[in-house]
């Protein structure tokens, strides 16, 4: 949406998972995961519901049908119904705005917890990190009366180039829906409803409007669509946003397939389907196949087409009263669901608490992935350094706020600088230079990658003052870190990126840093994939950050300084070149008016791993500060049937001298199927705590089910009998252990 969604964490650890099982030890002594499971939405109500249906006019009903200002739908007043309230932001609650324009309101308590972005979450590869944020955020949302979050946006990553992939979760199916289930569970325990998008096939800026996406029936069931159908029949999600794009040659906001076939017949969806803003293209067609709630802005919101015009369809004949009455009857459902009228007690909720800055410190402390550290550079050992030269805009620039989509009013945001001068000792001088400027062209903001600036400079030109104090800075400090990358600016909603180019001259910068002062640390803050395969060769040490909440700048010094150890994990597959990607190898992004997903199933490292194509850094790969061994990899049986589900144990042993996390991954593969597969495919992971020297014994239940495929003829999920190898590793290309099961 032009405006857009959320992730967020409250919950302190003690009082977070009310709706989740225990974790469970098993004779073995091993721990497994918690499972998060949604309330359904009751039709305890439907009598009441019935009854305030019958007392309304058609123009009361369909006043409900579509917003009534920016952030709300209409209400009916007479009758106790109150305007559906909604709050957009992908970082935390976005600042009250007007009712009809995007000005801000103005207010001084409005103030929010700035959360970290959905890249950063997904890194930490820890559903009940999910749960907090979604939890924490829920609570912040009630503290502001709002009924709907727009949020979470869980799209698959098909191309690095994509402007939202900060905010989107991962490139993968199943780590996408073991983050999101936990995250809407957390935010609907308070009363709230996840509006998940953007249903479905939504993975591209570009042309988003209007481009036709083309994808074959396998693709979309198996690549796009399991975290939606994990949204709705695990996580029950009370709302869903239909995406700006066509699919197939029909908008998604009016998709019949998609809205009415699979969403609500296959997948049993009882909720309201909220259109993108400005999404909708017609009246009586959008309505029946399946959208319930109009929202948008550009024109007065008498003349969207659920308003005006669908009271004219209405009175001409076009439209029954009973489709009305239906689209009316499921908003009511999920006001009452979440305590918005019934007359029951509802979450009061917090906003912008200690507890809450804390959440989004927890989430962006495990989200920081250590790329490289040769020599064992980090953490830094201060013994001896008398100096530290920081280095780069991005040690102070603040991104709660910026780009095109929604931001978070904050009174704390933490940077990089702040951060460090929080937790170094006063006797160590900071020597700071900004070192790089960054430039844009305002007029094509917006547009794919028309970010150059106008003139005979262009956004990669180093400014030769700031470069000189750079380089000043790093000769006379006995330690260098440069924060580079991107920002909320550079990498945005409505612009996909031109290229995986560093921008602003910053890869020059870094080269001639590293030049004067070898002792040099690069810290990457950034939401998606840049090529650094250079930079990654000269410097002794690589970390990866990415938009990352209030705390992130305190998270951030705590893993540089060894207080924390890193044990965030890349969610997404980091390319050599951009031509290694799937979408850009088959020169099938962006399109023009339509767009076919040539690389079928092939997505992210399902593509690089059966391609045989090495990336930079693969999907899952993540360093730590310890070293880790798997050993002792068995399963509870060795034939399994279609119905059972496969227990897995592998004993992890931390080798090093430091407590850490490991993530354990689980990849199934099937080299002699009769169908076309990937190399390998993620069917299950286990963050696990392990002391120095200490093992603990992890388990992974995989359902068998989760080994299917989807046959296009009978269009049902077949699970291929025979042997399947399950791959323990530490990511997509560190296989440690194998175990061969037979499924009968």
């Amino acid at each position: 949406m032009k405006n857009k969604l959320i992730y967020l964490s409250v919950a302190m650890v003690f009082a977070v998972f009310t709706s989740c099982k225990n974790e469970v030890s098993t004779d073995s002594g091993s721990v497994e995961p918690k499972v998060y499971e949604g309330k359904e939405i009751s039709s305890e109500f439907d009598a009441e519901i019935d009854k305030l249906i019958a007392q309304m006019t058609i123009e009361e009903k369909i006043g409900m049908l579509h917003g009534n200002s920016m952030f709300t739908s209409g209400g009916v007043k007479r009758l106790g119904i109150p305007e559906l309230k909604m709050a957009d932001g992908p970082l935390g609650v976005r600042e009250e705005i007007s009712r009809d324009s995007w000005a801000p309101a103005g207010l001084d308590n409005d103030f929010a917890t700035y959360y970290p972005a959905g890249g950063g979450l997904a890194a930490t590869w820890n559903a009940d990190l999910a749960y907090t944020f979604g939890n924490s955020v829920g609570q912040e949302l009630r503290a502001r009366d709002k009924d709907m979050l727009l949020s979470p946006a869980i799209n698959i990553i098909r191309t690095p180039l994509g402007g939202r992939t900060y905010e989107y979760l991962t490139e993968d199916p199943f780590l996408n829906k073991k983050i999101a289930v936990p995250l809407i569970v957390g935010l609907q325990d308070n009363d709230v409803m996840a509006c998940v998008k953007h249903f479905a096939a939504n993975n591209q800026e570009t042309n988003r409007d209007f481009v036709d996406v083309q994808i074959d029936e396998r693709t979309l069931r198996e690549i796009y669509l399991p975290a939606f159908e994990a949204a709705v029949k695990e996580a029950k999600a009370y709302s869903i946003m239909g995406a700006y794009n066509k699919f197939r040659g029909e908008y998604l906001c009016e998709n019949d397939y998609m809205l009415n076939k699979v969403l609500r017949d296959e997948w049993g969806f009882k909720g309201v389907v909220v259109s993108d803003w400005a999404a909708v293209h017609t009246t009586v067609k959008t309505l029946k196949n399946g959208l319930d709630i109009e929202m948008g802005t550009p024109k007065p919101f008498n003349e969207f087409f659920l308003a005006d015009k669908l009271i004219a369809a209405a009175k001409a004949g076009e439209i029954s009263e009973t489709e009305i009455n239906k689209h009316v009857k499921r908003i009511l459902r999920v006001l009452f669901q979440v305590k918005a009228m019934g007359g029951k007690d509802r979450a009061k909720g917090s906003i912008a608490t200690e507890a809450h800055y804390q959440d989004a410190y927890k989430i962006a402390s495990e989200s920081v992935v250590l790329l490289k550290n040769d020599n064992n550079a980090l953490p830094l050992k201060l013994d001896g350094v008398k100096s530290i030269a920081v280095i780069g805009n991005n040690a102070t620039k603040k991104n709660a706020l910026g780009g095109f989509g929604a931001g978070v009013k904050t009174k704390r945001e933490v940077t990089p600088l702040e951060g460090l001068k929080n937790r170094l000792p006063g006797s160590i001088k900071i020597n700071y230079a900004e070192g790089y400027l960054e430039r844009y062209d305002e007029k094509n903001k917006g547009k794919l990658g028309d970010i150059t600036l106008n003139g005979p400079v262009t956004i990669d030109q180093l400014d030769p003052t700031k470069l000189q104090e750079a380089i000043d800075a790093a000769k006379k400090s006995d330690v260098v870190i440069i924060f580079a990358g991107s920002n909320r600016d550079y990498e945005t909603e409505a612009s996909d990126r031109r290229n995986l180019k560093l921008p602003f001259g910053q890869e020059e910068l870094i080269k001639k840093v590293i030049a004067v002062n070898p002792k040099t640390i690069v810290v990457m803050i950034a939401g998606a994939p840049f090529d650094i395969q250079d930079l990654s060769k000269k410097t002794s040490a690589l970390v990866w950050s990415w938009f990352n909440g209030s705390e992130g700048g305190n998270a951030l010094a705590d893993v540089l300084l060894g207080k924390i150890n890193p044990s965030g994990k890349l969610p997404w597959t980091m390319p050599k070149s951009i031509n290694d990607s799937p979408a850009h190898a088959t020169n099938s992004f962006p399109g023009g008016t339509s767009v076919n997903y040539s690389e079928g199933i092939l997505v992210g490292y399902r593509w690089f791993d059966t391609k045989k194509i090495e990336p930079l850094y693969p999907f899952g790969y993540g360093l730590s500060y310890t070293t880790f061994a798997f050993d002792n990899a068995k399963t509870d049986k060795k034939e399994y049937a279609a119905e059972e589900t496969i227990a897995v144990s592998v004993t992890v042993k931390n080798t090093g001298k430091v407590e850490g996390k490991e993530v354990v991954q689980l990849y199934s593969s099937k080299s002699d199927s009769k169908i076309t597969r990937a190399d390998k495919e993620l069917k299950g992971f286990q963050k696990v705590m392990v002391k120095a020297g200490a093992s603990e014994t992890v388990t992974i239940k995989v359902p068998v089910k989760e080994l299917a495929y989807y046959d296009v003829k009978t269009k049902k999920w077949i699970v291929e009998p025979g042997n399947y190898t399950l791959k323990l590793g530490s990511s997509s290309r560190d296989i440690k252990k194998e175990v061969v099961v037979t499924i009968k």
